[in-house]
Formats: C-alpha cells, sequence, structure tokens
C-alpha cells in the first residue's frame, strides 16, 4: 500500500496549482505572438491548435509512461520541459517555430496533466477521503494567479520574456518544493503493457461525460462574450464578464468541493451539479437583461465545478483498467472535447442561432445528470 499523509498531499496541490500556473502564461502572450509576427486570425487560428494539439499527441501514451516509470518521475521531466520551453512562447521569431513551442509546451503540460491526476487519484484513494475536487481547484486557482501575474508584469514594463521567465522560475520553484513527497504511484499489472491501450468498458463511459463537461466548458470560453454581445447587446469591451462569473464561480465550488461530496455523495453531487449547469445554460439564453445571464454563467460554473473531480475519481476507481491508463484515456477525450467545442457552437450558430447552440449545452448536461445513477460514489 502507498504510504500517504499530509506531505503526500500538499505535493500534490503544489503540482496541480504549478500545472495551472503554467497553462496561464499563454494567454496574455497571445497579442504579443500576434504582432511580433503580424499573424492574422487565421493563421493565428492554426497555430493555437497547435498547443492542444502536443496534448492530445502525448496524453494517451503518458498513462503507460507513469505506470512504468512512476508519478515522481514523469511529472519532474514534464515539469521541467514545461520551464524550458514556455518562455520560448515569448520570443519565437517565426510562425513555425511558433507552432513548433506551442506543440511542445501542450505535449509537456499534457503529460504533467495526466502524471498528476494519477497522483491525486492514489493520493485520494489511500486518504480514504474526497479530495479531488480541491486539487482541481488549486489547478483553477493557479489560472487566475499565472493570468494575474504576467499582466501584471506586463503591464509594469517587463518583457513578455522575461515575465514569461519569473512564471516558470515560479513553477520550478514549486515544483521543486513537492518533489520529495511525490509519488511514484506505479501500476503494477501495466507496467509490461504496450505504450497505448484502446480505453473499454466504464472507461469509456466516464471519457464520453468527461468528453461533454470540457465541451461546455471550452464553449463558454470562446463563446459566451459573444453571446452577451450579440444576444444582450452587452458592449465588447466588458462581454468577458461572463467567462469571469463562470470560472470564479467553477474555483470557488472547486475549493469547497471535497466537503460537499463528503457530506452528500459522489453521485448526489454528479446529479446536483448536472441539473445546475443545465438550469444556467438555459438561463444565459432565455435572460431579460444581462444580469439574469451573468447568473447563468455562475450556475454553470458552480454545476460544473465538481463533474470532472468526480469522473476523475470515478476513472481511477474502476476495475476495467489500471488507474494510470484510464486517467490518460479520460483526460484525451476532455481535452478532444475542449477543442471540439467551440467549433461545434460555430458551426450550430451558423445554422440556427447562438442561442440554440447554448441550449444544447444544457442539455449535455442534462446527459451528465442522467448519468448520476451509473457514476462512482466518492461519499466518504
Amino acid at each position: 500500500m502507498t504510504r500517504v499523509g499530509p506531505q503526500q498531499r500538499l505535493s500534490t496541490r503544489l503540482v496541480f496549482l504549478a500545472n495551472g500556473l503554467a497553462m496561464a502564461a499563454w494567454a496574455p502572450l497571445v497579442p504579443f505572438a500576434k504582432a511580433r509576427l503580424a499573424l492574422g486570425e487565421a493563421e493565428l487560428g492554426l497555430l493555437l491548435l497547435c498547443l492542444g494539439g502536443g496534448s492530445l499527441m502525448a496524453m494517451p501514451l503518458t498513462g503507460m509512461l507513469t505506470a512504468r516509470l512512476g508519478c515522481r518521475l514523469v511529472m519532474l521531466v514534464s515539469g521541467t520541459l514545461v520551464c524550458l520551453f514556455v518562455p520560448g512562447l515569448a520570443f519565437a521569431p517565426t510562425p513555425l517555430l511558433l507552432g513548433a513551442t506551442l506543440f511542445a509546451v501542450g505535449a509537456s503540460i499534457g503529460t504533467m496533466d495526466v502524471a498528476m491526476n494519477v497522483q491525486a487519484v492514489i493520493v485520494e484513494r489511500e486518504s480514504g477521503g474526497s479530495l479531488m475536487s480541491g486539487f482541481h481547484g488549486l489547478f483553477s486557482a493557479g489560472g487566475f494567479v499565472g493570468a494575474g501575474l504576467m499582466a501584471l508584469m506586463l503591464w509594469g514594463g517587463l518583457t513578455p520574456t522575461m515575465s514569461a521567465v519569473a512564471i516558470v522560475l515560479l513553477v520550478a520553484a514549486l515544483l521543486a518544493i513537492a518533489a520529495p513527497n511525490m509519488l511514484h504511484g506505479a501500476d503494477g499489472p501495466a507496467r509490461e503493457g504496450p505504450l497505448f491501450v484502446m480505453p473499454h468498458g466504464a472507461v469509456i463511459f466516464i471519457g464520453a461525460l468527461c468528453f461533454l463537461s470540457f465541451l461546455s466548458e471550452g464553449a463558454i470560453l470562446d463563446w459566451s462574450a459573444v453571446l452577451l454581445n450579440t444576444e444582450q447587446g452587452l458592449d465588447a469591451s466588458r462581454a468577458g464578464i461572463g467567462y469571469a462569473a463562470f470560472s470564479v464561480a467553477m474555483t470557488l465550488g472547486r475549493l469547497t468541493g471535497d466537503r460537499v461530496v463528503r457530506k452528500l455523495g459522489g453521485k448526489r453531487v454528479l446529479l446536483l451539479g448536472g441539473l445546475c449547469g443545465a438550469a444556467g445554460f438555459f438561463l444565459s439564453v432565455l435572460a431579460p437583461n444581462v444580469p439574469l445571464a451573468l447568473v447563468g454563467f455562475v450556475l454553470v460554473g458552480l454545476g460544473a465545478s465538481n463533474v470532472v473531480p468526480i469522473l476523475f475519481t470515478a476513472a481511477g476507481n474502476q476495475h476495467a483498467m489500471p488507474a494510470s491508463l484510464a486517467i490518460a484515456a479520460v483526460t484525451t477525450l476532455g481535452y478532444a472535447g475542449i477543442l471540439a467545442g467551440p467549433a461545434l457552437i460555430g458551426f450550430v450558430a451558423h445554422a440556427s442561432s447562438l442561442n440554440l447552440a447554448f441550449g444544447g449545452l444544457g442539455c449535455f448536461m442534462l446527459l451528465i445528470a442522467a448519468s448520476a445513477r451509473l457514476g462512482s460514489d466518492r461519499k466518504a
């Protein structure tokens, strides 16, 4: 049995925080890269696919690497690569090199993402209580802190390169503090298997739910401002408040989610979360004014906040596949949802309306709620 104590729980929290910080470093650099390389919107859109493409390429292989090498080695190597590659986003001199760097950053962060979730499953299982929501809450908090620090440094006159270096130094410091108490966490049954195994059994079902949840989150990121601008008439300069409301609600929901799951159980939280998220999407579409639409985005954030943590726990505790391979599979499907969501919403909005597309997202959340009776109960 893996020995898990307060040090291992703290180590896991620090890795999630570091991953969130690293993920946040790129967004404030986008306008600088666009101006530096004189990129058009279409060119920039293609380059942005490189980030997600790198993650999707690396994630399916990370499960077996974690099973063979252990969480600690995979997290440290991928974290080191993140720290090496992220500053390159600030000074890549050509679109080709920027695309290659984005791919490398995506692959490194994706690898780290899978390995840290494998460790989180082990730590939660051996601790005997609900911890996953809090771990994911720190990832969300890292995103807020990272984006805020980057914006503050850039506003204060630091160059993009210096700002990116400052962020990765913070990431490196967090990983160095976490390293002594990282888990090896290798899955014995998976050590001698192939590098990639097709998901099967319950993992396919859990992965499909992750796909729907991540798809909805990705759609909020890219389309919430458009909805508020075109349907509610909110000025474009202020329309980003919709995603901000969603993000704050999701972070708070995750940071308090472990207590809720311990009290109500995973199945009930999944049911209530799906219903709350669906109500939020429907309200954002039907709201007669901006404040009510923002309430809708808050409800979506609260409802969706604990869906993915519960599903990751279910993936780690099912018996159809080793935990490391299952986590890799559901994470890959989730990231595929993030990439597919904005395009799917755009297609539906073009064919009908943006309101109808957001209503469809509400239906996806109802499917997640309906799945609750088949989910894994995490009640401690």
